[in-house]
């Protein structure tokens, strides 16, 4: 299996994020990538790859071109303000006020940001938008053939709305292949996301439409971030009504029980017979993970890869979580070896 991958991730180091009251160093981190990285060179998967260049339209395709120029000039005027450290969101337009987009970049940074965890510090908008070519590059490698490929994205991308960043992510990476692979002429196309955390920007992009299912297992909502989507009953709405699929899960949740709903999923895709499927794969659902509850093993990641190659389709890997960050190589890999079967 090819893996696309840009050092240009690194250009995003962020140094702060607010977690349980405290600025923190971020747990989403350069370091994360050097160790899946690392781990593909040692097991032999396959060669590693730069991106090419894609420009803007596939973004576009999805995101609000309002929120990309938001995002590519955020840090500038962040500076130009005077503040001096990096840009958290402190005001968001909440129930009963106004849904205007301020000219002030504290009023912008709020009003595109769907959470306050995530800081918009130098490199980010470099970082997001290589990210989005290492998954555009994958994913054109799918479409001219290959069975598979592994785009190493940084920064992730499943939160991030058409026109909302927070929990790490700016562009959608797998929202942004999904819709290539429509506009280059492809029917339908699935979207599993088996990230811990559930990928309301994904669901949210696609939640009116029936040419890309979108599917997640992820923390009960109830327990878990983003706490405010993705609970069972959501189901899509108008053409989109039965293609949206989520498996929330309690605190606790084994690997036989998170396999049971992965089956399930499986099962819906392969009735849905997608032309290709856009895997979400975020690893932090492992054991060990700092910000997660779900207790699956290193050797669970292989098994479920191998249970996903059985869907016999053409399929893209694309990095999102997963913040043990010693082991995230390991089980990165684990599931693309069991999805190759090496």
């Amino acid at each position: 299996m090819k893996t696309v991958y840009s050092a240009d991730h690194s250009l995003r180091n962020a140094k702060t994020e607010l977690y349980g009251g405290q600025l923190v160093t971020p747990f989403e981190c350069p370091e994360r990538m050097e160790y899946v990285l690392k781990r593909v060179g040692e097991t032999g998967l396959g060669e590693v790859i730069p991106p090419g260049k894609f420009g803007m339209k596939h973004i576009l395709r999805i995101h609000d071109p309002g929120f990309v120029e938001f995002l590519e000039h955020c840090w500038e005027e962040w500076q130009e303000v005077g503040y001096e450290g990096e840009a958290i969101p402190t005001i968001i337009p909440a129930r009963g006020m106004q849904q205007r987009i301020p000219e002030h970049i504290e009023g912008r940074l709020g009003y595109y940001s769907l959470a306050m965890e995530t800081s918009i510090s130098a490199g980010t908008w470099e970082a997001a938008l290589a990210s989005a070519h290492v998954a555009l590059t994958a994913q054109n490698m799918v479409r001219d053939g290959l069975s598979s490929s592994f785009a190493l994205c940084r920064s992730p991308g499943h939160h991030a709305a058409a026109d909302m960043f927070g929990g790490y992510c700016f562009f959608n990476n797998a929202a942004i292949c999904a819709q290539a692979f429509l506009d280059q002429g492809a029917d339908r196309i699935a979207i599993l996301d088996v990230d811990f955390h559930h990928g309301n920007g994904s669901q949210t992009i696609f939640y009116d439409r029936q040419d890309v299912m979108y599917l997640s297992l992820h923390g009960d909502p109830r327990h878990a971030f983003p706490h405010f989507l993705g609970y069972g009953d959501e189901r899509g709405e108008g053409p989109g009504e039965g293609f949206n699929y989520n498996y929330p899960m309690p605190p606790g949740t084994s690997y036989p029980v998170w396999a049971e709903a992965l089956d399930d999923a499986c099962a819906k895709i392969a009735h849905y017979a997608p032309d290709a499927l856009v895997v979400s794969l975020g690893v932090d659902t492992y054991e060990r993970d700092p910000i997660s509850f779900f207790k699956l093993r290193s050797e669970d990641f292989t098994d479920y890869g191998n249970r996903l190659a059985k869907l016999g389709l053409p399929t893209l890997f694309i990095m999102e979580g997963g913040y043990a960050v010693e082991e995230i190589g390991i089980n990165t890999v684990n599931v693309l070896a069991g999805f190759e079967g090496v």
